[in-house]
């Protein structure tokens, strides 16, 4: 497929800015990809829509996903974990201010990060930047990667858990920067920004859609006796690099690192072979475990990097149904969401997004594509 078939008008008010107030408030769009129906309501047991008091219909909200699961049925969720990626220092000499984002620690012992900083231009090897008002933070510029891209040799003289403390402790969350462009982070967003099955530290953005999963949901669901399965998969910033190219084959990934751990292919190859559903929980998700899955469509057990690029026309292996969010035009995101649902009919339903104020991005609303 090509680049422009993603392309639709973003109003700027539909881009959420802020979480719903309760994780599991926020709407969800529930779509069937066999019949091709798509559900925004809450009906009765006569499939009459609700309706709230002024008269206005009821939309379906996350903390509902729950009714479309059975005893058995399988989710798998991304348990990684973000870290407080992006700080902002002065450049010596100049005092200009910089914002430096931490992408992954390269050596421990020398204190070596890959980051990106902003504006790239101002800064060069040699170059020092302070990052707090006593200057004992400081790093050093040793290497330029890419365009934007640096290494940082940290001048701190520490043991690495107290260095690493400290260096988060001046770090803000990691919200992209349709978000810090219009408001900044807040100390809310450290918890906002981070699923609450968080756990393996590495990711440098959520994955967004377990962001909508809150405690006394998952309770339900347990009770229920829906199977939870955790992989990890340390979230890059590929997803918000632009695509340069019309042919979407002519796309290349960043590589993520991920693990896939025997514990997430019990439970997810005894639901598939008891015929349940498998629920991937975001495109993170999907990409891991369709980098993980075997041919026989079971889960395997993987350590490693992938850089799998899921777009239209894609037939997928694990996965029968999946939680996304609405995101932006021509994103990679998207693309993952069209290949699971279909082209045609995500499309129909992003056209019904904007129509009814869905709310778009990562603090945004959420769909649940279905098998049936």
């Amino acid at each position: 497929m090509k680049l422009s078939q993603f392309k639709f008008k973003l109003p700027e008010e539909q881009i959420a800015l802020y979480p719903a107030y309760h994780r599991d408030e926020c709407r969800l769009m529930v779509i069937h990809r066999k019949s091709g129906r798509i559900d925004m309501h809450l009906t009765d047991g006569e499939g009459k829509v609700l309706q709230n008091e002024d008269g206005t219909p009821q939309f379906i909200e996350f903390r509902h996903l729950v009714n479309y699961f059975d005893e058995g049925d399988a989710f798998i969720f991304n348990d990684t974990k973000v870290f407080p990626a992006r700080l902002y220092g002065t450049k010596e000499k100049t005092d200009a201010k910089i914002e430096v984002f931490l992408l992954r620690e390269l050596n421990e012992t020398m204190r070596l990060w890959d980051v990106l900083v902003e504006p790239a231009r101002k800064i060069r090897i040699g170059n020092k930047l302070f990052f707090d008002e006593s200057g004992t933070m400081v790093a050093e510029v040793i290497d330029n990667t890419t365009s934007r891209g640096r290494t940082l040799r940290f001048l701190y003289d520490c043991p690495h858990d107290k260095f690493k403390r400290e260096l988060f402790e001046l770090g803000s969350s990691p919200l992209p920067h349709y978000i810090v462009d219009k408001r900044p982070a807040t100390e809310e967003d450290m918890t906002d920004f981070q699923c609450i099955f968080a756990k393996n530290e590495g990711a440098v953005t959520a994955p967004a859609s377990g962001l909508h999963f809150s405690r006394e949901l998952m309770k339900r669901m347990e009770i229920k006796g829906i199977e939870f399965a955790f992989i990890t998969l340390h979230c890059a910033l590929g997803c918000f690099h632009n695509i340069e190219v019309e042919d979407l084959t002519k796309h290349k990934m960043d590589s993520e690192q991920m693990f896939v751990e025997k514990e997430a292919c019990d439970v997810v190859n005894k639901a598939k072979l008891s015929g349940k559903h498998i629920c991937a929980v975001g495109t993170s998700v999907a990409k891991a475990t369709e980098t993980a899955v075997g041919t026989d469509g079971l889960l395997k057990e993987y350590e490693g990097w992938t850089n799998k690029f899921i777009f239209p026309p894609y037939e997928f292996g694990l996965a029968d149904s999946m939680v996304c969010n609405f995101y932006h035009p021509q994103s990679t995101l998207m693309m993952s969401a069209c290949a699971f649902g279909g082209y045609d009919l995500v499309m129909k339903a992003y056209d019904l997004a904007l129509e009814n104020g869905y709310r778009f991005g990562c603090y945004g609303d959420a769909m649940l594509m279905l098998d049936d």
